[in-house]
């Protein structure tokens, strides 16, 4: 049967969850569309994640891999567009690393775009009563890191998907959204589904810009 990675990340800058692994490991095992959904965690660490990350695609050959991470602050699913060659941390990793300014790929393109169907799996997600969006920035920190490794290694169809806070974390940042633990997981296994089921945006997926 063929593999689904997805991928979430532990907590990271004193939060006690993170909303992207509680999401992705509930669908670890499912079958979605003829596929087998393989759940793991990244470190949320520049260059510890990508390493983990490229030992799973070794181990999996996965015909697709979705990242997801945590957007605190933002309102809804957001699907990411565009990866870009920088390290630029506003805080430390979680093994205190802070890189500013630095390239992810000496060697690689100014920017990767994102091999789903990123305009499909938001329309999707909106019908099925899941807010959602394309985002034009995975930010400059270690999603953006794992989203531009894995689009620079040549592979299976793959992107980034970021989302919110669940509604415990927002507790505790006033005025800050939230997202139901159970919509997350739903927003997943339907970009999944569109996914591996879809024809991927012809015009930009999988390009890369210098």
């Amino acid at each position: 049967m063929k593999t689904v990675l997805l991928t979430g990340f532990e907590p990271f800058d004193g939060e006690n969850v993170n909303p992207s692994w509680e999401a992705v490991r509930r669908l670890d095992g499912q079958e979605i569309a003829g596929a087998r959904i393989a759940a793991r965690q990244l470190p949320c660490v520049f260059g510890a994640a990508l390493e983990e990350l490229r030992r799973h695609l070794d181990a999996l050959s996965p015909v697709l891999a979705i990242a997801v991470g945590q957007a605190g602050g933002r309102p809804d699913i957001t699907v990411e567009r565009v990866a870009i060659n920088v390290d630029d941390a506003r805080i430390a990793d979680n093994a205190g690393q802070q890189p500013i300014d630095q390239a992810i790929a000496a060697d690689g393109p100014a920017a990767y775009f994102s091999t789903l169907p990123i305009k499909a799996i938001v329309s999707g997600l909106r019908e099925n009563g899941i807010p959602a969006s394309v985002s034009q920035t995975a930010g400059t920190f270690v999603c953006n890191h794992v989203m531009y490794g894995l689009l620079h290694r040549a592979g299976p169809r793959a992107g980034f998907i970021h989302i919110p806070y669940l509604p415990e974390q927002a507790a505790r940042h006033p005025g800050q959204p939230s997202m139901r633990l159970e919509d997350c997981v739903e927003a997943l296994r339907l970009a999944v589904e569109i996914a591996l089921t879809q024809r991927e945006d012809a015009k930009i997926a999988g390009g890369a810009t210098h």
